[in-house]
């Protein structure tokens, strides 16, 4: 039985690591953290429970699959709530627009809103849809372990089909005029860690996922995902180990032959899988020399994606305003990537977006709202350093302006930093989701998931294909695993 040695426990390495072990290898899993899932984690603040991670939950799916696999009903781990209306965007002049996957109520509101776009809407819809089922055919479910995989013809054919040279925003100004409409579209690029102007329109897909297939949220808590998970690798026989962190990984005639724990603790593997995010992990555990195609200058010069600083608010009072997902706008959106990306500094106006889980689970703050409050924030560098308590009274003071009074209403409360997201998490730079997307070969030729250099070690996660986000992160571990039992 060959044993692989799985660096990380988020969702991809434990997707791995659950393909891995249903089809008969010996798989032991080390996680540097107490808790399994990654980003995807619980956070207690006074009364209130908080998911840190993915708020926003999409091709659930994704998740059934990685328990079918075993045999068991995907039903006696998890439960997934389809949210209705789930996102309210809010202008700055007080327009709102509410997302929801019922297009006749969509295009209602578009009459008010935007005339042109309400005509527009069945073409957007039947475009963004034919973007999403290219992508599921032919990026979503593909482990790259090679440059052939990038170079085959039909995956260049379809690359030429998905829009790689418009933006985004230019796409969906295609589509509308109003501005705000456009804006609150423009945020999917965030989804990814990026900026509506220089990523590609290709991640329109995302509104598929949002306007048609639906959003959803994971009764108790999204953390019942990782928790779901976690259940079906023990149930398989994972070796789980937590609060283990690797220190290095031994490499021999271009072989990984083991991984060795920041105690010392030796454990030798027949193959490697690394869930740690790639662009910090790879430089940390593996000799420079064993990786001549990957040197420390080509991983220092990979442009980060965004990174949050997020506020965890328990209240004593409930919005009711406030959807599951609220989103408040600022008044100039290109200004406000343009300090997030070119000045790589906290932008003055920022969007600030709110997940209200209690809203639809209430049992998660009993005494009020459980407001997890996310404004967009650089990459880590010397020049943004910026004191947490001056942040967080300008998220404060902008949401009071556009009439959400909370400082008032807090119970607890506890700040989450760029600086505590790469402590955490390894997290590159403190980025969210590995890489930015503003660059065509960081969107579409992000980091394979195969090392070059060594021939048994493989990558999983946000930082690797297919990219960013929970259900995709999933995809990689499954798509990696498959890979293996396939060979290759």
């Amino acid at each position: 039985m060959k044993k692989v040695a799985i660096i990380g426990g988020g969702l991809g390495g434990l997707s791995a690591a659950i393909t891995l072990s249903a089809n008969n290898y010996d798989v032991t899993l080390f996680e540097k953290n107490g808790h399994l899932g990654g980003k995807l984690m619980e956070v207690k603040v006074g009364d209130a429970s908080f998911d840190f991670g993915p708020n926003t939950i999409t091709m659930p799916d994704v998740f059934r699959e990685v328990v079918s696999q075993t045999g068991d009903s995907p039903d006696d781990y998890f439960d997934f709530i389809k949210l209705s209306t789930h996102t309210r965007n809010i202008a700055k002049d007080g327009t709102i627009f509410d997302f929801t996957t019922d297009k006749e109520k969509m295009i209602e509101q578009l009459h008010s809103l935007d005339s042109e776009g309400a005509k527009n809407y069945p073409a957007f819809i039947e475009e963004v849809t034919r973007l999403y089922q290219l992508g599921e055919k032919h990026f979503f479910r593909k482990a790259f372990t090679s440059t052939r995989d990038y170079l085959s013809p039909s995956l260049g054919i379809s690359f030429s089909k998905v829009r790689p040279l418009q933006s985004l925003h230019r796409f969906h100004k295609k589509y509308f005029k109003n501005p705000f409409v456009v804006q609150a579209l423009d945020r999917y690029a965030t989804y990814i860690g990026s900026s509506p102007y220089a990523s590609p329109a290709t991640f329109a897909l995302i509104a598929y996922l949002e306007l048609v297939d639906g959003v959803y949220y994971t009764k108790g808590g999204n953390i019942n995902i990782a928790a779901g998970f976690k259940k079906a690798a023990r149930k398989l026989g994972v070796n789980l180990k937590t609060n283990c962190k690797i220190a290095s990984i031994e490499v021999k005639n271009k072989q990984a032959i083991s991984v060795t724990a920041v105690t010392g603790e030796r454990y030798e593997t027949d193959m490697v899988i690394m869930n740690a995010d790639l662009l910090s992990a790879y430089p940390e555990l593996v000799r420079e020399v064993d990786r001549p195609h990957f040197s420390n200058p080509k991983a220092a010069a990979f442009e980060p994606s965004i990174s949050a600083f997020v506020l965890l608010a328990e209240t004593k009072v409930r919005y009711s305003e406030l959807l599951h997902h609220t989103v408040y706008f600022s008044d100039n959106y290109q200004n406000e990537f343009q300090h997030l990306f070119e000045e790589r500094k906290y932008p003055n106006d920022p969007t600030i977006y709110l997940c209200n889980s209690s809203y639809t689970d209430q049992a998660k703050s009993p005494n009020g709202d459980n407001l997890f409050i996310l404004a967009n924030a650089p990459g880590i560098n010397e020049q943004n350093v910026k004191s947490e308590s001056d942040y967080k009274n300008i998220i404060y003071e902008t949401l009071d302006k556009r009439g959400l009074s909370i400082q008032g209403n807090v119970l607890a409360e506890k700040i989450i930093s760029p600086s505590m997201i790469q402590d955490t998490f390894g997290a590159f730079r403190g980025s969210l989701y590995g890489l930015a997307s503003n660059k065509k070969r960081d969107a579409f030729f992000r980091p394979s998931n195969k090392a070059a250099d060594i021939g048994n070690l493989y990558f999983v996660g946000g930082s690797t294909h297919p990219g960013g986000g929970s259900p995709l992160v999933t995809l990689s571990g499954l798509n990696v695993a498959h890979a293996i039992i396939r060979g290759n």
